[in-house]
């Protein structure tokens, strides 16, 4: 699986968010984490302009956000991009936890991580909206491959 899918850096989906959560606290507050994830986002693989489109875009995010799943193996690899340097940071995130996994595991994990991080809480309603929206298309895709 090449760029522009994210391949995982963790072993499991749970070791990605202990890792996120360690990474996170080495920082004193949230515009330092919000610098951090930013820079999470600028990582990302090129997104092919192509993809930019409505059929790629995820609804009920403030800024537009677009992401393509393929699968290969039974495992399910993600692709993302957002036109908004923070919520880019917050697809690199979720990609980090999402991309690489069977749908079981993703299916298994629950985005309420993103609320234990205090991710959804720090961010504006609309921002903190917009990523459990991008959170319920990856799961929805891993459903789909499951069915």
């Amino acid at each position: 699986m090449e760029a522009p899918f994210v391949l995982p850096a963790e072993e499991t989906a749970a070791e990605a968010i202990d890792t996120i959560r360690d990474e996170l606290e080495l920082f004193d507050d949230w515009m330092e984490r919000y610098q951090y994830i930013i820079e999470m986002g600028r990582k990302l693989p090129p997104f092919p302009k192509e993809w930019c489109d409505d059929a790629h875009r995820v609804p009920g995010c403030q800024s537009q956000v677009w992401l393509e799943a393929k699968q290969e193996d039974g495992i399910l690899y993600f692709a993302g991009l957002s036109d908004a340097a923070i919520v880019c940071g917050l697809v690199a995130l979720l990609l980090r936890v999402y991309s690489g996994r069977s749908s079981e595991e993703i299916m298994a994990t629950d985005p309420k991580f993103l609320r234990d991080l205090g991710l959804v809480q720090a961010l504006s309603t609309n921002r903190g909206n917009g990523v459990e929206a991008m959170a319920r298309a990856i799961r929805s895709a891993a459903a789909t491959q499951e069915a």
